[in-house]
């Protein structure tokens, strides 16, 4: 599949809002939200329509809704900071939530917590984090979520890093990834510079 670095003025405005070690909890939030909603048009300009009828003022036309059903996967916890803006403009869609930590030690990921939506086969899933780091959590979610019979999935973050881009390639070839920006590298606590910080912190107001 592919990377697809989204490009755009307002994305890159306030993604330098959430860089700033300025950017207070409330700011971070809601730019992050925004940022997640202005990402959201790129990353569904696959799903399918179908035809329908509708009655306007002036007459009956032909019209299209969308046929895919959708299910949102947001990584614990940072990805809940995605999940608003992106139902903001797909409201029909479900949403199932896969805890992943990493260890900050190993580097490896912990699995701890996971509840999804009974028919997440059925349907076209995004999966949500903002940061792509070693990629690991990534990697497992996706493991995860194809042994549910899932075999539709895009992958969602902010800020990517060019060794998680190629774990996740390399596991997931048929997962396209969409990033607001593709940062230089890991640090050598495998955080991605220059990055945000730590998001799920920045997002809850925690240390």
């Amino acid at each position: 599949m592919s990377v697809i670095e989204i490009n755009h003025p307002l994305i890159e405005h306030k993604m330098t809002i959430l860089r700033s070690a300025d950017t207070d909890t409330k700011l971070f939030r809601e730019n992050l939200n925004e940022i997640a909603k202005l990402m959201t048009y790129e990353a569904t300009k696959h799903l399918k329509l179908e035809t329908t009828e509708v009655t306007t003022p002036l007459m009956k036309t032909q019209a299209y809704v969308l046929q895919d059903k959708v299910a949102l996967v947001p990584i614990l916890r940072a990805g809940l900071g995605m999940v608003d803006g992106i139902l903001d403009l797909i409201p029909t869609a479900k949403v199932g939530h896969i805890g992943v930590y990493r260890n900050e030690e190993t580097l490896e990921p912990v699995y701890y917590y996971c509840k999804l939506p009974t028919d997440i086969a059925s349907r076209k899933v995004i999966l949500v984090d903002p940061m792509l780091a070693t990629g690991g959590s990534a990697v497992y979610a996706i493991d995860y979520l194809k042994s549910q019979g899932v075999t539709d999935i895009t992958f969602m973050c902010l800020v990517a890093a060019p060794d998680g881009i190629a774990k996740l390639l390399n596991k997931h070839p048929d997962v396209p990834i969409y990033t607001a920006k593709i940062d230089q590298g890991l640090n050598e606590n495998g955080y991605i510079y220059p990055g945000l910080g730590d998001c799920g912190d920045r997002i809850f107001g925690t240390k």
